[in-house]
């Protein structure tokens, strides 16, 4: 099985720590089933400002501080590479 490497607050990490008859692990596990079956049923929406609450200020700092220009450089290479995906495909009459 894969292993994931996740980053907490460290609050969260002391609290977590309190309490070591929880296997943590199983608990993110679970969550992320619960949370892929939500998503694959489509009854999960999200707005971009909650998805940056769920993934923390620190995420959020780190996003902050990417130049405009990357996100820019990063859409064209990911529109040319669905260009490419869809014409890939052939159409049969």
């Amino acid at each position: 099985m894969p292993n994931i490497t996740l980053s907490i607050p460290q609050e969260i990490y002391e609290k977590m720590k309190k309490h070591k008859e929880i296997r943590w692990s199983e608990v993110a596990r679970r969550a992320i089933v619960e949370y892929l079956e939500r998503i694959e049923k489509g009854g999960l929406e999200i707005s971009s400002e909650d998805l940056l609450k769920m993934l923390g200020e620190d995420f959020r700092k780190r996003i902050e501080e990417i130049p405009i220009e990357k996100y820019e450089e990063y859409y064209k290479k990911a529109r040319e590479a669905e260009w490419k995906r869809l014409k890939s495909f052939t159409t049969r009459t």
